[in-house]
C-alpha cells in the first residue's frame, strides 16, 4: 500500500484549535508587550495564575460562542462573529475579576492593546488554520463499499457533518448489480479495481456501508480481509456515522440493536444519579427563585401580548412511560388546538408575539423547574413528548420509546444539536441524538450540553 496522506480527526482538530488559540494569544501578547509600552499582562513566578484565568475564560466563552464548531471554523465569514464575541466577553470578564487578574492599568490605552492583541491573535491563527488544515491536502479520502440504495444517504450525511471527510469512490458489493449510480463527485469502481483505487486516489480509509452482510461477494470479502490483515483501516458505516455526527443511526440498526444499545453505565451508576439529582434540586430551586423575580415582568408582557392565562399544563410521557403534567408559560393563542393535536413548527402562526419572545429566550420553560424539583423531569435528558405523538411516532420510528428509559429533561443533546421537531423526519433526527446521549451519558457530556444551551439562548435559537 502507498503511504497515506495526513488527516486530522475531528477530536484532533478541536484540540488543535484550543491549543493554538491559547498559544497564538500568548505569542502576540508577548510581542506587543516587548514592542510597545504595554505591561498590563506580563507573566512572572508571582502572577502565573493570570495566564490560567485567561486560558479558562477563552476556553469557556469560546465554547459558548461556538469558536470550536468545526462547521463554523471552516469558513472565516462564519467564525468571525464567534471570535469577536469570545474576545469581547473574555476581556470584559478578565477586567471585572481583578481578584484573579491584574488591576486595571492607569493608562487606558493598554486596555485597547490587550483587546486588540487577543483579537488579532485569534484571527491570524484561524486564517492559518483555514489555509493549511482545512484544505484538500488534509482531507480524509474515503472509499465506500456497500449497496447502491445507501450511497446517497451516506455521502450526504458525511458531507454535512465533516467537510474534511471526502468520499471519493464507491464499490458496489451486491452480486446482482443494478444500473450504475450517478452521484456528483463520487466515482463507481469495479471490485477488481480496489487495490489500484487505494493507490491512485490515496485512500485513507474504507467504510463498509452494507446492511446485509450476505450481499458482499466472496471476492470483495477476501480483498477486505487481506487489507485488514495488512493494517489498512476498515470501518463499519454505523460506527463512523456515530463518531462523526454524534448521534445513533437508529434507522440502520435493524436486528443488530444489541450492538448499539449497551447504554451508558451512568444510567445505573448510583453515584452519578445521586449527584445528578442533587444538581437538579439546586438548579431548580435557583431557577424558581429567578422565575419569581421575572414573574411580574412576564405577567405584564402576557397581559399586553397574550391576553389570556399565563400558565398552562399539558400531559407528557416521562421515564418508563409514566404520565405527568408539564407546566409552561403560554405562548400560543387561545384554543390553538381546537381541531386536535398539531405539530408545532417554525414561524407557527399560532404563537403570539410575546410568546415568540418567551420561546426565543427560553423563558417559557421556567415553570418546568417545578417539574424538575418534583422529580418528574431532570435538567438534562430527552424532551418529554405528548402521548398522542408518542403513539404515532412509535409506529413509524424504530426504538422510539427507548428514549423513555431515562427522565426527560429541560434541555438535552437533541435540543442543542438540531432544530425544533415539527415532523416525523425531525423526530427521527432528534431520536438519534437522544439515543446518543443515553448511550454516552456522563458528567462531561452533561457539561457540554449546558454550555451549548447557553449558546442556544445567547443566539436566540429557541423555538
Amino acid at each position: 500500500m502507498n503511504k497515506k496522506g495526513i488527516h486530522f480527526e475531528i477530536s484532533e482538530r478541536k484540540i488543535l484549535l484550543r491549543i493554538f488559540d491559547v498559544v497564538s494569544i500568548f505569542i502576540v501578547l508577548y510581542f506587543v508587550s516587548n514592542t510597545f509600552d504595554f505591561d498590563y499582562f506580563s507573566i512572572t513566578k508571582e502572577n502565573w495564575s493570570w495566564a490560567l484565568v485567561l486560558i479558562l475564560y477563552v476556553s469557556v466563552f469560546g465554547t459558548i460562542f461556538e469558536l470550536y464548531d468545526l462547521q463554523k471554523s471552516s469558513k472565516i465569514e462564519k467564525i468571525s462573529t464567534s471570535i469577536v464575541f469570545t474576545v469581547s466577553i473574555t476581556v470584559l470578564f478578565y477586567f471585572l475579576t481583578p481578584f484573579f487578574t491584574p488591576i486595571l492599568p492607569d493608562n487606558r490605552l493598554q486596555i485597547i492593546y490587550f483587546y486588540s492583541s487577543i483579537l488579532l491573535a485569534l484571527f491570524i491563527w484561524r486564517i492559518a488554520y483555514l489555509t493549511f488544515i482545512v484544505s484538500p491536502r488534509f482531507y480524509k479520502r474515503v472509499l465506500i463499499v456497500g449497496e447502491t440504495s445507501n450511497i446517497k444517504a451516506v455521502i450526504e450525511t458525511f458531507k454535512a457533518s465533516d467537510p474534511n471527510y471526502k468520499i471519493v469512490g464507491f464499490i458496489n458489493c451486491e452480486k446482482k448489480k443494478p444500473n450504475n449510480i450517478k452521484f456528483k463527485g463520487v466515482v463507481e469502481y469495479s471490485p477488481k479495481q480496489i487495490y489500484q483505487v487505494i493507490k491512485d486516489e490515496k485512500i485513507s480509509e474504507i467504510v463498509i456501508a452494507s446492511f446485509n452482510s450476505e450481499s458482499i461477494t466472496t471476492e470483495i470479502y477476501k480483498d477486505l480481509i487481506t487489507l485488514l490483515e495488512g493494517g489498512f483501516p476498515i470501518k463499519e458505516y454505523t460506527q463512523v456515522y456515530e463518531d462523526i455526527t454524534q448521534r445513533v443511526p437508529v434507522q440502520f440498526v435493524g436486528k443488530d440493536f444489541y450492538r448499539y444499545f449497551p447504554f451508558s453505565r451512568s444510567n445505573h451508576n448510583k453515584l452519578y444519579l445521586f449527584f445528578q439529582r442533587l444538581f437538579d434540586i439546586f438548579i431548580s430551586v435557583l431557577g424558581i427563585l429567578i422565575g419569581v423575580v421575572l414573574l411580574p415582568f412576564i405577567l405584564l408582557g402576557n397581559l399586553i401580548g397574550n391576553r389570556g392565562f399565563l400558565f398552562y399544563s399539558q400531559e407528557r410521557i416521562g421515564k418508563n412511560g409514566n404520565l405527568f403534567r408539564i407546566i409552561k408559560f403560554r405562548t400560543m393563542i387561545k384554543n390553538a388546538e381546537a381541531s386536535g393535536a398539531v405539530w408545532a413548527k417554525k414561524n407557527d402562526i399560532r404563537i403570539t408575539p410575546f410568546g415568540k419572545f418567551l420561546r426565543n429566550t427560553r423563558l417559557d420553560e421556567f415553570p418546568q423547574f417545578l417539574n424538575i424539583l418534583k422529580g418528574d423531569m431532570s435538567l438534562i435528558g430527552p424532551r418529554p413528548e405528548r402521548p398522542h405523538f408518542v403513539r404515532q411516532l412509535s409506529q413509524i420510528i424504530p426504538f422510539y420509546e427507548t428514549r423513555h428509559i431515562v427522565k426527560p429533561g429541560l434541555t438535552g443533546w437533541a435540543q442543542v444539536k438540531t432544530r425544533y421537531g415539527g415532523s416525523v423526519d425531525d423526530s427521527l433526527l432528534k431520536l438519534q441524538y437522544d439515543l446518543y446521549y443515553i448511550k454516552h451519558r456522563s458528567f462531561m457530556l452533561d457539561v457540554n450540553i449546558l454550555v451549548k444551551t447557553l449558546s442556544t439562548i445567547i443566539f436566540f435559537r429557541g423555538q
